[in-house]
C-alpha cells in the first residue's frame, strides 16, 4: 500500500502503482491538509472579493467575477471546454501515473479540493479504472490542461475509459466500477487540472525506462568490445579517478566487470594494437555522461511528484490564496530534453559499434558477419535501419522547450512544452532500444565467429540469453524478427538480468 502526505513519495513507488498495481490511499496526514486547506476554500466562497479561478473565470477571463450561484457550473465548464485532446491515448502505466501524482499533489494541502474528491480520484486508480486521455494538446504551463481534464471528465461521468482493456463511457466505467459521479465545488475543477502531472508520469516511465536501457547499453558495448577483441586497457579505474565523474566511474565499472575473466581478450592480451577506436575505448565517458544526465533528470522528478502544481495556492497557515506560476513545466522540459539528449547519444555511438562489427575492414571478421559474402547479405542491412533510427532521434532531439507560442488572448505568454519533451524522450528511448538490439545482434554473431573462444563472466551470460532467443545466423534469413526479439529481451529487462546474475548489479550513478 502506498500511502499519500505529498512529501514523501519515491519514483520506486511510482512505478509500483503505474505498472505493479500497487494499491493507494491516502495518509491521515494528507486528509488532515486536504480538509484543512478545503476550509479555506468555503471560506473565501463565501465572500464577494474577486480570487483568481474561484469566483473568477480563467487566462484571459481572469479579469470577470463569478457571482456565487455560478461558481459551481463555472468548475464544470472549466473541464468540459477544457478538454481538448488528439491523438493516440496514453498508455495506461502513464495514465496510472497521472493520477497518482495529481493525488498526491492533491495532499499536500494546498489547493483546496475537498476530501471526497481526491478518493474518488484514488478509488477509481485502485478500481482500474483508466480515464482514456490523448497524448497530445498540452503545450505544458497552466498546467497539463487538457489531458488533465480529459481524467476529471471521468469522475464527472462522462468522456471515455479504459475498464478491463474496454473503452467504455465515462459513466458506463464508474457504474461497472460502483462508483458515483462527484459533482466539482468551487475550485476543484482548477485544482484538478492546474498541474504538471501528465509531463511528469511520462517523465517517470521513461526514467524507469532508461535505467534499465542504460545497463543494456553497457552490457551490449561489451559484447562489441569482445566480439572486436578490443582492450580492457581504457576502463583501468585510474583513468576515470582522475576525472570522476559519477557516470564516467560506474561505467568503467560495469565495463570492467562485464568482460572479466575473457579468454577472448586474453588471448590477444600481448598484440600490437595501442588502442582501440573511440565508440570502443569512450564507452565511459560516453555511456557515464548519459548516466549523469539521468541522476539530474531523477533528481528534478523526484521534486515534482511531491510538489503542489496548481494556482492559486492556498496557504495553510495565512489562509490566503496567492497566485503564481508552479504549473509552470519549465523544470520538466528541461530535463526531459536533456534526457533526449542523453538517449539519443546511447544510439548514436551504438550505431557507429555495429558499422565497425559489420565493416570487414574494420572488424577482422566476416564481412557483414556471414559466412557466405556475396551470397548471401549477412546483416548488411541491419546498419541501415539503425542509421535510420539514429537520424529519425537527431530530429526528435530538437529541444521542445526551446520553443513558446502564446496562448488564452497572450495572457500565458511563455509556455514549456515540456509534454511534448516527455513524449519525445519516450519515443527517443524506443528507437534506442532497437539500434542497441541490432548491435546487441551482430555482436553475438560476431562473438560466434570468434570459437572455441569465449567471452567474460558477464558477456558470457549476455551472450546465452540471446542465443536462447536467437540462433546463430548461419545463412541469410527475415533479420526483423531476430531485431524483435533481442528489442524485448532489452524491454523487459531479461538480457540486463542475466548479465546482473553473473557479476552483480550494474552501476548506473
Amino acid at each position: 500500500m502506498v500511502l499519500l502526505d505529498g512529501y514523501s513519495l519515491t519514483l520506486d513507488e511510482v512505478v509500483k502503482v503505474a505498472r505493479g498495481y500497487e494499491q493507494v490511499d491516502l495518509h491521515d496526514e494528507g486528509r488532515e491538509q486536504i480538509v484543512a486547506s478545503r476550509k479555506i476554500v468555503d471560506k473565501i466562497l463565501e465572500e464577494e472579493s474577486p480570487v483568481y479561478g474561484i469566483s473568477t473565470g480563467f487566462g484571459d477571463f481572469s479579469r470577470i467575477f463569478i457571482s456565487k450561484e455560478k461558481r459551481e457550473k463555472l468548475q464544470k465548464n472549466l473541464i468540459v471546454s477544457h478538454a481538448t485532446g488528439v491523438g493516440e491515448y496514453l498508455p495506461e502505466d502513464v495514465v496510472r501515473s497521472a493520477m497518482l501524482l495529481r493525488a498526491n499533489s492533491l495532499a499536500k494541502g494546498y489547493s483546496g479540493i475537498k476530501l471526497s474528491t481526491v478518493e474518488m480520484l484514488i478509488a477509481m486508480l485502485n478500481r482500474r479504472v483508466y480515464p482514456a486521455i490523448p497524448a497530445k494538446g498540452s503545450v505544458g504551463a497552466s498546467g497539463d490542461l487538457a489531458p488533465l481534464s480529459h481524467m476529471v471528465l471521468v469522475m464527472l461521468g462522462e468522456g471515455q475509459a479504459f475498464v478491463a482493456g474496454k473503452l467504455v463511457s465515462g459513466a458506463e466505467a464508474l457504474a461497472q466500477s460502483g462508483l458515483q459521479p462527484v459533482t466539482l465545488g468551487g475550485k476543484e475543477g482548477l485544482a484538478l487540472i492546474n498541474g504538471t502531472q501528465i509531463m511528469t508520469a511520462v517523465g517517470c516511465m521513461v526514467w524507469q525506462d532508461a535505467v534499465t536501457l542504460m545497463k543494456a547499453a553497457d552490457i551490449v558495448a561489451a559484447l562489441c568490445v569482445e566480439a572486436l577483441r578490443g582492450t580492457r586497457t581504457a576502463f583501468d579505474p585510474r583513468i576515470s579517478q582522475v576525472r570522476p565523474h559519477a557516470g564516467q566511474v560506474a561505467t568503467t565499472n560495469n565495463m570492467l566487470r562485464l568482460t572479466a575473466n575473457s579468454p577472448i581478450i586474453q588471448s590477444h592480451a600481448d598484440c600490437d594494437k595501442v588502442q582501440d577506436a573511440y565508440s570502443l575505448r569512450c564507452v565511459p565517458q560516453v555511456h557515464g555522461a548519459s548516466k549523469d544526465a539521468l541522476r539530474r533528470v531523477e533528481e528534478t522528478l523526484l521534486v515534482e511528484i511531491n510538489a503542489a502544481t496548481d494556482n492559486p495556492l492556498i496557504m495553510p497557515d495565512t489562509g490566503e490564496a496567492i497566485s503564481g506560476g508552479n504549473f509552470h513545466g519549465q523544470p520538466i522540459a528541461l530535463v526531459m530534453d536533456y534526457l533526449k539528449l542523453a538517449l539519443a547519444e546511447l544510439g548514436n555511438i551504438s550505431e557507429r559499434r555495429t558499422n565497425r562489427l559489420l565493416d570487414a575492414h574494420l572488424s577482422e571478421l566476416p564481412p557483414f558477419l556471414t559466412a557466405y559474402p556475396g551470397e548471401d547479405s549477412g546483416l548488411m542491412i541491419t546498419q541501415y535501419t539503425a542509421a535510420s533510427l539514429v537520424s529519425e532521434n537527431k530530429v526528435l532531439v530538437h529541444p521542445a522547450s526551446a520553443d513558446s507560442i502564446p496562448t488564452s488572448a497572450n495572457q500565458e505568454d511563455h509556455v514549456s512544452m515540456g509534454t511534448i519533451a516527455a513524449r519525445q524522450a519516450r519515443e527517443i528511448l524506443e528507437n534506442v532500444r532497437y539500434i542497441l538490439a541490432i548491435e546487441c545482434l551482430a555482436a553475438a554473431q560476431g562473438i560466434d565467429f570468434l570459437a572455441p573462444l569465449v567471452p567474460g563472466t558477464g558477456t558470457g551470460a549476455a551472450h546465452r540469453v540471446v542465443r536462447q532467443a536467437v540462433s546463430h545466423l548461419d545463412e541469410d534469413r527475415i533479420p526483423a524478427p531476430d531485431i524483435q526479439s533481442i528489442y524485448r529481451l532489452i524491454a523487459d529487462g531479461e538480457l540486463v538480468a542475466a548479465a546482473e546474475g553473473a557479476v552483480g548489479l550494474l552501476r548506473i550513478y
